[in-house]
């Protein structure tokens, strides 16, 4: 399958569980303003499908939040199947994407190296 074809898939697949959440996780399990579809990895055959998720704060409920998705997985799926049509429609996993907060991180050093630097 071409690379192209990956792509836009895993798009689709970002985009349309990223719609999902509202519709399949309640707002009394958790925050869903706080979660993040960052990217999603899809297997060349369309087999299996790893999702990234950014959680920004709850640090202590993120292994929780994660649980919580990956036990969903299944509705997720049939959900996809059939919005989406697809050869296959893939076995998704959660996986937590920190990569956010790391950039926010180093932004914020920047910043302070910034303001502490004199101007010459």
């Amino acid at each position: 399958m071409s690379v192209d074809r990956i792509t836009r898939v895993n798009e689709l697949l970002k985009r349309e569980i990223g719609d999902l959440l509202f519709k399949v996780m309640h707002a009394d399990e958790f925050d869903l303003a706080s979660v993040t579809i960052t990217r999603v990895a899809t297997a060349k055959d369309l087999r299996e499908a790893r999702v990234y998720v950014s959680i920004l704060g709850h640090e202590a409920e993120r292994p929780h939040m994660l649980a919580l998705l990956s036990r969903r997985h299944g509705e997720f799926q049939r959900r996809i199947n059939k919005d989406i049509t697809l050869k296959y429609t893939p076995r998704l996993t959660f996986e937590l994407d920190t990569s956010v907060e790391e950039g926010d991180h180093v932004l914020a050093i920047l910043a302070k190296l910034e303001t502490s630097t004199p101007a010459s």
